[in-house]
């Protein structure tokens, strides 16, 4: 079984899509959601969402809500959803990110304040 860690770091697609399966929600709801949060700075056209979705899925972070996939069907007629390991996945990248701004913020040079003025 694979460990969180080992999926990391999430590709940039996964992390906007992870957090908007917390409950069950359709790829149109996923979308907008992307869409709402990044302020319009993240389209996920339907090619590209529900590839991403497949592969997820195919990964075990996140599953189908509605029931069992079809071989080969209409994906937009299914909810999603996080699985146990995609919640450790996601929590895993947050806190790798988390580290990441930390050191970033303690270099010299680098804080926002800084490259502002």
């Amino acid at each position: 079984m694979l460990a969180a860690e080992d999926l990391l770091p999430l590709k940039p697609r996964w992390f906007q899509v992870l957090p908007m399966t917390d409950e069950d929600r359709h790829g149109c709801a996923i979308t907008q959601e992307v869409l709402d949060r990044t302020g319009g700075k993240v389209r996920l056209w339907p090619a590209t969402l529900y590839g991403t979705l497949k592969r997820l899925i195919d990964a075990d972070l996140i599953e189908d809500s509605s029931g069992p996939l079809p071989a080969e069907g209409d994906m937009r007629r299914y909810n999603y959803r996080l699985t146990w390991l995609g919640r450790r996945v996601l929590a895993a990248e947050c806190q790798r990110l988390e580290d990441l701004v930390r050191v970033i913020q303690t270099q010299p040079g680098l804080t926002n304040r800084e490259a502002q003025s």
